[in-house]
């Protein structure tokens, strides 16, 4: 049995949606956007295939115009007129309708921080601030461990109900929030940035973030009201020894 035209024209762009939609075959999801483009070729694709010749033209198009020409077929004309723009209209909506997921790549998640930082009654100046215990480390092993367990401290009573007791942002909490709670575990986060860096961050909180980062800003609070100068710097020495990562420095 012959299968009509424009019944291989529905099907091949079926198949088409199908190739593009799949994860498979790409290995990742294509974007609804680009599908949309992709699709966009496909069906010009096929048209032009399909009507390579006058009789295969004529073949796709006769239904159409039969569909629209033809008296006896006025109630299928009158269902398609109507479920076409329904159909259109679904499809815009997909496009244009509101998302509540965070674009990320417009929000910058490491936004360049300010020169200076004014936190416990003083000004910091962030390019030249270092970790006032991180010198510990050789000068007083002993010490230094002692403080880096304080940070644990500090870390497992605010920290770890968003960023996880493992450092991996799968804490308590972490699900309500969008964007979720940075990681600090593995070599693409809290290794890529400088201890004044972190201090800013923890200090200030979501809302100490500059304009690149919104509208989807950070949820931490603002912990210099909440915790003490060096209580910041004790959980930030807990973080890097807890994860294995050395603080980037300036070049010396």
């Amino acid at each position: 049995m012959k299968i009509p035209k424009l019944l291989q024209f529905a099907v091949l762009v079926l198949i088409a949606y199908g190739i593009f939609k799949a994860p498979g075959w790409f290995g990742v999801p294509i974007p609804g956007s680009l599908i949309m483009m992709y699709m966009f070729f496909a069906v010009v694709t096929i048209l032009l295939v399909m009507t390579s010749t006058e009789k295969s033209a004529q073949e796709l198009f006769t239904p159409i115009k039969a569909l629209v020409d033809d008296p006896s077929k006025a109630m299928t004309r009158n269902v398609v007129f109507a479920v076409i723009p329904i159909i259109g209209a679904v499809i815009v909506f997909n496009q244009v309708k509101p998302s509540f997921e965070a674009p990320v790549e417009l929000r910058a998640t490491h936004p360049a921080p300010p020169s200076t930082l004014r936190a416990f009654n003083k000004s910091f100046n962030i390019g030249t601030l270092e970790n006032p215990m991180r010198k510990l480390a050789k000068e007083d092993p002993a010490k230094f461990k002692e403080l880096v367990k304080e940070g644990g401290v500090v870390y497992y009573r605010n920290c770890f109900y968003c960023h996880g007791d493992k450092l991996d942002s799968k804490g308590h909490f972490a699900q309500g929030f969008n964007p979720l709670p940075l990681p600090f575990q593995g070599k693409d986060t809290i290794a890529q940035l400088q201890e004044s860096f972190v201090f800013w961050r923890i200090s200030t909180g979501g809302p100490g973030l500059p304009k690149e980062s919104t509208p989807w800003l950070s949820s931490m609070p603002i912990w210099k009201d909440l915790l003490t100068e060096d209580e910041i710097w004790k959980a930030i020495l807990f973080i890097y020894d807890y994860t294995g990562n050395v603080p980037r420095s300036w070049e010396k």
